[in-house]
């Protein structure tokens, strides 16, 4: 018999237990205004998987209404490093991280007036999963890779990248900026 079959029964628990307990919380964060989270569909077969991270028409992706791609990245980040903060003035970004990856992605809303002004968002992509994040400008960004491989960032963006002062759409902020626990891993 378990616990299960015995909804009546509780275990007592000492003192010393009963100071340092707590109830996790599993629901989600609160999300940033015009932060998008797309889930994929992923295709697997007997010689291998595909993911599609997007159908476009003119530019325009047809899972992110209003978002025309203008540009497509990749980056890579080694075991343990932290790429942050970054911003955009103009730019959207659409984040995908390869499921075999595992990136703890941190968002910070810096839009003066934003209803959600001052909101830190904090989660895992790849780890498993296929999906998209769009980052709407004044949001900032950035990464932690979390895998014991090097992680793996393909990106979309609907502003070209300019390296000419006073083109250049794309500012940092300290890697600490909402300190450095922000990149610890929850433990517990």
């Amino acid at each position: 018999m378990t616990a299960a079959d015995h909804p009546d029964r509780k275990a007592t628990i000492n003192q010393q237990a009963k100071n340092a307990f707590f109830v996790q919380d599993y629901g989600s964060t609160r999300r940033i205004d015009g932060v998008e989270i797309v889930e994929l569909k992923r295709f697997n077969d007997d010689g291998g998987a595909i993911t599609e991270l997007g159908r476009f028409q003119g530019g325009l992706h047809q899972q992110l209404p209003g978002f025309e791609c203008r540009q497509v990245n990749y980056s890579e980040m080694e075991p343990g490093a932290i790429k942050a903060f970054h911003m955009h003035h103009r730019q959207t970004d659409v984040w995908y991280v390869p499921p075999c990856d595992k990136l703890l992605l941190v968002l910070h809303d810096c839009r003066q007036g934003s209803p959600t002004e001052g909101a830190t968002m904090r989660f895992v992509l790849g780890d498993g999963k296929d999906r998209l994040v769009r980052i709407p400008p004044g949001v900032a960004h950035g990464a932690r890779n979390i895998g014991r491989e090097r992680g793996r960032i393909l990106y979309m963006v609907d502003v070209l990248f300019s390296m000419t002062p006073g083109e250049c759409d794309e500012g940092r902020l300290p890697w600490d900026h909402l300190g450095a626990d922000i990149w610890e891993i929850v433990r517990g």
